[in-house]
């Protein structure tokens, strides 16, 4: 009998095989563009993807040279608007102080990419609605069949479901896989991380 762990790692792998690279490229290309054109990128999410958001952003920043920020990072900012003008709004009204616009760029993290009818994440929908009014490019990683976020999205990566039953585990692990993918692309990478830095420093002397 299979242990655990071995059906999880199963799943993973038939996960990652159904993914479209191209999706993945279509992604970064995008991304490219709003940085040469000197736009600015925010990341947003809900749970695992606000985690993955604020990650992101540090190494958008930092290994892309792509001036970044998480919608959730403040946490004072976050419970004010979300205590004063409600959840729903919250991202939304954020980024409209934040002056964005049509040079930027939205980055969601997202299980099943929300929905407008029934209404599902209506905090992600209605950034992601902002951003297509002002124009901005909107991608996305996301989980499930994609909801709202595949079909409103600039380019998106779909991470599809084998296993209904590891919908979210496979879902946020793949997502941080797929960003770190996407940081270290040649279209985007700007600087070697630490690790990647020091090895290459330790082959240099051999």
């Amino acid at each position: 009998m299979s242990t655990f762990s071995e059906i999880f790692l199963t799943d993973t792998t038939s996960v990652l095989s159904k993914i479209n690279v191209n999706d993945i490229e279509n992604v970064v290309k995008v991304l490219a563009s709003v940085r040469n054109q000197g736009g600015r990128l925010f990341l947003a999410g809900s749970g695992g993807g606000a985690g993955h958001a604020s990650h992101a952003t540090c190494d958008f920043r930092k290994l892309c040279n792509f001036e970044s920020y998480c919608v959730t990072d403040n946490i004072s900012e976050l419970t004010a608007r979300t205590n004063d003008e409600g959840w729903d709004t919250a991202y939304s009204n954020w980024l409209q102080s934040s002056r964005f616009n049509e040079k930027d760029g939205l980055l969601v993290f997202s299980v099943g990419g929300g929905s407008i009818e029934p209404p599902v994440s209506v905090n992600l929908i209605n950034a992601i609605q902002l951003a297509n009014k002002v124009g901005a490019k909107v991608v996305g990683i996301v989980g499930r069949t994609g909801g709202a976020l595949r079909e409103l999205a600039t380019a998106s990566v779909l991470i599809p479901t084998v296993e209904p039953k590891f919908v979210t585990p496979q879902a946020e692990g793949l997502q941080a896989l797929i960003w770190h993918l996407i940081i270290s692309h040649p279209l985007l990478a700007a600087s070697v991380a630490k690790w990647e830095g020091l090895d290459s420093n330790a082959n240099k002397k051999l």
